[in-house]
């Protein structure tokens, strides 16, 4: 589902991604570990289009992304560190607004399904997202997510400033999504919570990719090591 083959990027002879090689199939959760600047959201950037690679290729579902490519855009969902969603409208109306934009139209009793799905609960549902916390906010986004279907997910930083109930939550539904055969792609600063959701976990340094764990094999003190003794 999601695919790397030396994919690099550069800025003015700064190198933000080296030789990337990497595959993510579907029912996966890989997590990224890293220092800011270590290269992980420009990875996320180049699988999303929203950069052009300097060389190499990335996929999406077998087909390679392009900058402006909406065919790929189709399989994706995008989960940043904070959901951008209308302040003034609510719950339903956002998922409603946001899965119109990709071409679903759902009844009432669907849209909330989704909302369901994504751990939200119903007395939120009918209420000013402005309002809500962050945790509820990306419930919505996930909710935005299952709505339009989208085969992979990208996530960076989703449980930065999340309490431990709202990482908690937020962990149960990613594993869900796991395993109903979702390819998910995820950044993070969080080391206990990457070895308790992860299939396999990366630690990219200065743009590359330094090593790949089993995530059943380490225990989070073991990566803790191995993330500091790396970066």
């Amino acid at each position: 589902m999601i695919e790397a083959i030396a994919l690099t990027k550069r800025y003015n002879g700064h190198t933000a991604l080296d030789d990337l090689h990497l595959s993510v199939p579907a029912g996966e959760t890989f997590c990224l570990l890293g220092q800011n600047g270590a290269g992980k959201t420009t990875t996320i950037n180049l699988f999303l289009g929203f950069l052009k690679a300097t060389s190499g290729k990335a996929f999406i579902n077998g087909k390679e992304v392009n900058p402006d490519d909406a065919e790929t855009r189709q399989h994706i969902a995008y989960i940043p560190e904070v959901v951008m969603l209308y302040s003034y409208l609510t719950s339903i109306e956002n998922l409603d607004f946001f899965s119109r934009i990709a071409g679903y139209k759902y009844s009432r009793q669907q849209l909330e399904t989704f909302l369901i799905r994504a751990g939200l609960q119903p007395n939120a549902f009918h209420k000013p997202v402005g309002n809500h916390s962050k945790g509820m906010r990306q419930k919505v986004g996930i909710a935005i997510a299952l709505a339009k279907n989208a085969g992979v997910i990208f996530m960076d930083e989703p449980t930065s400033g999340l309490d431990p109930k709202a990482t908690s939550e937020f962990n149960e539904i990613v594993q869900s999504l796991s395993r109903q055969g979702k390819a998910i792609f995820m950044a993070t600063h969080d080391i206990f919570n990457a070895v308790t959701i992860a299939t396999r976990i990366g630690i990219m340094k200065q743009g590359k990719l330094v090593h790949i764990i089993e995530a059943r094999s380490i225990n989070a003190e073991d990566l803790q090591k191995l993330y500091l003794e790396t970066i």
